[in-house]
């Protein structure tokens, strides 16, 4: 078929080509490039075996040199504060979640009980004090009864002879003499109880001064006073430390707190560390004092230096409320955690709240401490 000569000529696709795409096998472009590729194949075949190998090296250089463990907790002193004394509680300070100072009044009791209790014991102050005066001036008065007493015999022992001289002339009647032989004997009664009643007065004022010039009755009415006094001043509940306030949803105006009943709970924020719960199987080369570095899941961001301050004296499950009975015939063993103390060198930017959940790993190749 003929060419119309207006038709424009074929347009040519070689022009647009690089040099690459006009590579033809078994040219010289082709030689050229093939050891490249090959080099290119041998070099993706060898970076992963050698990736490998340094990832077995490294965790073979590093294996051993530490111990971790995401079974630990943020730990806070807890205070449970309760009243001593029982009362209706007229005055709440706190609330929840409230920082205090140690000192602060919490919450305070009514006192009006107890003020009655001091007044009536300084009453039985008073009453002792009375009595001791009076055991005093018996003793002082029982000398005038001896005195009177020795009268009476003296009186009746004269009376006595001159009715035994009369009855010996004949001039008396026998029921005289016997009255005044009677007589006589009743005086020397009057005697002996006299002096039996002056011994007792005497022994009960050296008793009332049986104390460093104190009477056994004060001292006790007083001690009594000590322990309404001491009991007025329990109505008002100071925190023991300072801290964090928590749990203080009973303390509640008008209530009635009992004796002993938590009403609070304070977190001391100022001492805090991490429990790590380690399995025994890690326990071998650790030792206290060993560096540790600490984690935490609120804040991710945050990595605190520490120590280990201590190993627990006992495994978890010894200290559990139900023990486990491994004398059964149902025994499995079960790898066992050992709580371990880490203290926390750093200072946290973040508050560090109880029961935090924490990942603790402590370098263990520190063996010689």
């Amino acid at each position: 078929m003929l060419k119309s000569k207006d038709t424009p000529e074929q347009y040519d696709m070689s022009d647009t080509l690089t040099e690459e795409e006009q590579v033809i096998p078994g040219s010289d472009n082709a030689a050229k490039d093939e050891p490249r590729r090959r080099w290119l194949r041998w070099l993706v075949m060898a970076i992963v075996p050698l990736a490998l190998i340094a990832g077995g090296g490294y965790i073979w250089l590093t294996s051993g040199r530490s111990v971790s463990t995401d079974n630990a907790y943020v730990q806070q002193d807890r205070v449970s504060v309760s009243a001593e004394v029982g009362g209706r509680i007229i005055e709440a300070n706190v609330g929840s979640d409230d920082i205090v100072k140690k000192g602060d009044i919490l919450f305070r009791i009514d006192p009006e009980p107890f003020k009655i209790s001091l007044a009536q014991a300084n009453a039985a102050i008073a009453a002792a004090e009375v009595q001791v005066e009076a055991l005093r001036t018996t003793a002082a008065g029982s000398g005038v009864d001896i005195a009177a007493a020795r009268e009476d015999i003296a009186f009746a022992q004269a009376t006595y002879e001159r009715q035994r001289a009369l009855m010996q002339r004949g001039f008396t009647t026998k029921a005289d003499f016997e009255a005044a032989q009677h007589a006589v004997e009743q005086a020397r009664e009057r005697l002996r109880q006299a002096q039996a009643d002056s011994a007792e007065a005497k022994s009960l004022a050296a008793n009332a001064r049986s104390m460093p010039g104190e009477n056994p009755a004060i001292a006790a009415a007083k001690v009594q006073r000590e322990q309404a006094q001491l009991n007025l001043s329990r109505t008002t509940v100071r925190a023991p430390t300072s801290g964090r306030v928590a749990q203080a949803e009973r303390l509640q105006v008008g209530q009635m707190m009992v004796s002993g009943l938590p009403a609070l709970t304070i977190v001391a924020d100022e001492k805090t560390w991490v429990e790590a719960n380690f399995k025994e199987t890690d326990l071998a080369n650790m030792k206290i004092g060993q560096p540790a570095e600490l984690t935490f899941d609120a804040y991710p961001d945050i990595r605190l230096k520490g120590h280990v301050q201590s190993i627990g004296a006992g495994t978890g499950s010894e200290f559990s409320v139900l023990p486990a009975q491994n004398a059964t015939g149902n025994w499995v063993k079960v790898t066992q955690r050992v709580p371990v103390r880490i203290a926390i060198d750093d200072k946290s930017p973040r508050p560090l709240i109880a029961g935090l959940s924490s990942e603790v790993t402590v370098d263990i190749r520190s063996r010689d401490q």
